[in-house]
């Protein structure tokens, strides 16, 4: 298949010292299937003192997917949903005409210290649901398939991949799995979407005889590739069908740029409905959109 081109990433601090290293958007590949945004979190040591926890903030136009590695969250939201979201189990929000959730440390982990370790990815919407209406997924670890492929375990987080499909509903054509390798392990990775990436989480591999390593390796789509680990490596492909253009400002996702700013003015102006129990919330940014 051979690497089309890799991508950084940078660092972000999302408040309190939390940073996640985000790898899309980027400046030279704006999304990769219908996958406009990719953090990942950690390994990190959550200490008890600490206060990560997101408070309520808005979306529209896009679908929140959130995996672990290790540690758990709460997730809450203005549908009344409350989930504790734990390693190897797919949280898909999507927020459709528009969605508020936080995303805390548990109870039982107040005081405590733990390792936090995981993946949020944004998927962006069809033009025809963007305005639909939000609803809230919690697919449980011991329902997502895995199989062995050649040297690989496989998780299908979403979509289909040798012969196996996700119960997770996407709303369009989506591909995200879990891959591990033991040391000196082969796959034989065919082109399963119309655009995939692959992100090494853990260790090192060669795809192809490239390393991409600590980047995101865009691969050259419809051709097949060798992905080997000398040392043994997890790592996650994403891809699907190309969502097309799309506009993004903080936490909002649209065909249309007049509708994330409309969807900041109500949020400024108190118009989404509220997370239950919830009294906090993040502020819009100093700095609005232009129509």
């Amino acid at each position: 298949m051979g690497i089309t081109q890799q991508l950084d990433g940078h660092a972000k601090d999302l408040g309190g010292g939390f940073t996640v290293r985000r790898l899309l958007p980027a400046a030279s590949q704006r999304s990769v299937g219908p996958f406009v945004f990719f953090d990942h979190f950690g390994p990190v040591t959550e200490q008890p003192e600490a206060n990560h926890d997101v408070r309520p903030h808005p979306h529209i136009g896009l679908a929140t997917v959130t995996y672990l590695f290790e540690g758990a969250m709460m997730h809450r939201d203005s549908l009344g949903s409350e989930q504790r979201i734990e390693p190897g189990a797919i949280n898909w929000m999507s927020a459709g005409r528009g969605i508020v959730h936080s995303e805390r440390r548990p109870l039982d982990l107040q005081g405590r210290s733990y390792i936090n370790h995981g993946l949020q990815l944004w998927a962006g919407l069809p033009q025809e649901l963007e305005e639909g209406e939000p609803f809230f997924i919690h697919t449980p670890a011991s329902a997502i398939p895995q199989l062995q492929q050649g040297d690989a375990q496989v998780r299908v987080l979403v979509g289909q991949a040798f012969g196996a499909t996700s119960p997770v509903a996407a709303q369009s054509p989506t591909l995200y799995l879990d891959v591990q390798l033991p040391a000196g392990g082969v796959v034989e990775l065919p082109p399963l979407a119309d655009e995939m990436a692959l992100y090494t989480v853990q260790g090192a591999v060669e795809i192809d005889g490239q390393a991409p390593q600590d980047r995101m390796a865009v691969l050259e789509p419809g051709l097949p590739a060798r992905v080997t680990s000398a040392g043994g490596a997890r790592f996650a492909i994403v891809g699907g069908a190309p969502l097309g253009p799309r506009h993004m400002w903080w936490n909002f996702v649209s065909s249309r740029k007049e509708r994330i700013v409309q969807a900041a003015q109500d949020w400024k102006a108190g118009r989404f409905a509220a997370v239950p129990g919830e009294t906090e919330f993040i502020p819009l940014p100093e700095k609005l959109p232009l129509a």
